[in-house]
């Protein structure tokens, strides 16, 4: 992986001093009330000085979500799962079991109170994710997310990898990012993800790469430490204690 930090422009670091963001993995499926409850504790402690900052990395039982800018329409298929209407930004999308999701609470006051750059931040993380397993993840002026072309299904054609919707509250972060490794593509057909029509949606496994989600934040977090910086392994024990 080529070295994020030549590029300024993609960094977000910590203001020097600071101590390494605290990075936990949950196994097995999270409940998405349980989580954004945690999420809004979390956010709260940070913002107050009480806790460090925290990547929380975990996996959703099959769900949609409704972002702040979400539009009745493109819930496709309203019985096909349950469906969460959030503070997040951003419209629908899905969550579910193969789908690697990261959420990412931040004190960006001492890092750089700047949304549309910490928004390139996390593009650029999932893009070097991507490299790391010999993938082109690419950005898009006229919509957020991460993107990789499909010459093999016609000219101009490209699908949607990796969706970013976050929340700001106090300037600390919150929701974040989902990576599509092995996740069931056909839940997607019952939305409009994230309100984009002409184009699709793939995964990692869908690109011909069979990857364990283990390799992938293995991955992820080396990429991560690149743009913000370094990180400490926390237990699960953290979610209790919170």
């Amino acid at each position: 992986m080529s070295s994020l930090r030549d590029n300024l422009a993609d960094t977000f670091p910590a203001e020097a001093g600071a101590e390494p963001v605290e990075w936990l993995v949950t196994e097995g499926l999270t409940g998405y009330e349980r989580a954004v409850a945690f999420m809004e504790e979390r956010a709260a402690a940070i913002a107050d000085g009480r806790a460090r900052e925290l990547v929380w990395l975990v996996e959703h039982p099959p769900l949609y979500t409704a972002g702040t800018s979400a539009q009745d329409e493109d819930l496709v298929d309203p019985d096909r799962l349950p469906v969460h209407r959030t503070g997040r930004g951003g419209q629908f999308t899905y969550h579910g079991p193969g789908q690697r999701v990261a959420y990412v609470m931040l004190d960006l006051k001492r890092r750089q109170p700047d949304l549309r750059r910490y928004v390139a931040a996390l593009e650029a993380w999932l893009i070097a994710t991507l490299d790391g397993f010999n993938v082109r993840g690419e950005r898009r002026e006229d919509r957020v997310g991460v993107w990789v072309r499909r010459p093999t299904k016609g000219d101009n054609t490209e699908d949607k990898i990796a969706a970013i919707g976050i929340r700001v509250r106090r300037w600390v972060s919150f929701h974040g990012i989902s990576l599509n490794v092995e996740p069931d593509l056909s839940h997607f057909s019952g939305i409009v993800p994230c309100g984009v029509t002409e184009h699709g949606v793939t995964s990692l496994v869908d690109l011909g790469i069979p990857v364990t989600m283990p390799e992938v934040d293995s991955v992820m977090r080396s990429a991560f430490e690149e743009i913000f910086g370094p990180t400490v392994q926390v237990e699960e024990a953290l979610l209790q204690s919170n």
